[in-house]
């Protein structure tokens, strides 16, 4: 039976895919939006979780998904009924791609911590064995916020440098994913993921740098500023989230995790080896 694979497309998603099929599974990739080209090695289909009339076919006849939290609270969907037509489709394992957020202040109420806090409930309520994965910080938020004054003006421009954090690589979530779901002993467990090593803010810039072979300036900003420049590609309120974070971690090391070595056997990437992985993303 194939794994339906929801954002198939995006950062975490096409990494399971990826491993699903290096792992001898059949995969059916799902998308917003038609794929081009062709797609060889999985069915790629068109569907949306904010569109649930568009699920019954993309469950039918599999038995297993993987399904992505609320990581934008400007595009949520109802998981009660896409955990409705999961269950009607005989589907019997979700792996969710969740959020840190959800227990690092289990009284939060900013839209990422209770949207993939309700999305987790709604999926142990439904009957569907389950497997939670919680990331912290993405590697690729680095790329959202920092790509395009690298590649105008050679500058990373930061309110506190010295700020620490412990990025994780969509690869690391991806093959703990796929780990989940090919192997046993992952029924309702959640994992919380942070990646292995603390590095501050400016050493992830030199990271990047020397990745694409040249010195990268940082220039610091104020909070105020730097809210506003995170919020124009993210939700104003997580923006305002990460600028917190920041200042909290303010020469302060960050919580590191070991679990993606410990669940799927392989070390986890370095965020040196995430820069140069996505060195011409920044050139």
């Amino acid at each position: 039976m194939p794994t339906v694979v929801f954002g198939a497309r995006g950062n975490v998603g096409r990494h399971v895919a990826g491993g699903l099929l290096a792992a001898g599974e059949q995969v059916r990739a799902v998308s917003r939006v038609p794929v081009a080209g062709p797609t060889p090695g999985y069915d790629a289909v068109v569907a949306d979780l904010g569109r649930p009339e568009t699920l019954p076919a993309v469950f039918d006849g599999a038995d297993r998904v993987f399904l992505y939290g609320m990581l934008d609270p400007r595009q949520p969907y109802d998981i009660d009924e896409v955990a409705a037509a999961a269950a009607a489709a005989g589907i019997r394992q979700v792996v969710l791609l969740s959020s840190v957020a959800v227990v690092l202040d289990p009284d939060a109420d900013h839209p990422v911590a209770r949207l993939n806090r309700t999305i987790e409930q709604a999926v142990q309520r439904s009957g569907l064995d389950w497997t939670f994965l919680r990331p912290g910080t993405f590697a690729t938020n680095t790329r959202t916020w920092w790509a395009e004054s690298i590649r105008t003006d050679n500058v990373v421009r930061l309110p506190r440098p010295f700020a620490q954090s412990a990025p994780v690589h969509e690869k690391d979530i991806a093959a703990l994913a796929v780990t989940a779901l090919t192997e046993p002993g992952h029924s309702h467990q959640a994992y919380t993921v942070h990646g292995a090593e603390s590095l501050t803010l400016q050493r992830q810039v030199e990271h990047i740098g020397e990745a694409i072979g040249r010195h990268i300036r940082v220039e610091h900003i104020s909070d105020e500023q730097a809210r506003a420049d995170v919020a124009r590609t993210m939700h104003p309120v997580v923006a305002d989230a990460i600028v917190s974070q920041w200042a909290a971690a303010d020469g302060v090391a960050a919580v590191t995790s070991a679990i993606a070595e410990k669940i799927t056997g392989a070390p986890a990437h370095t965020y040196a080896q995430w820069a140069a992985d996505h060195a011409d993303d920044f050139r």
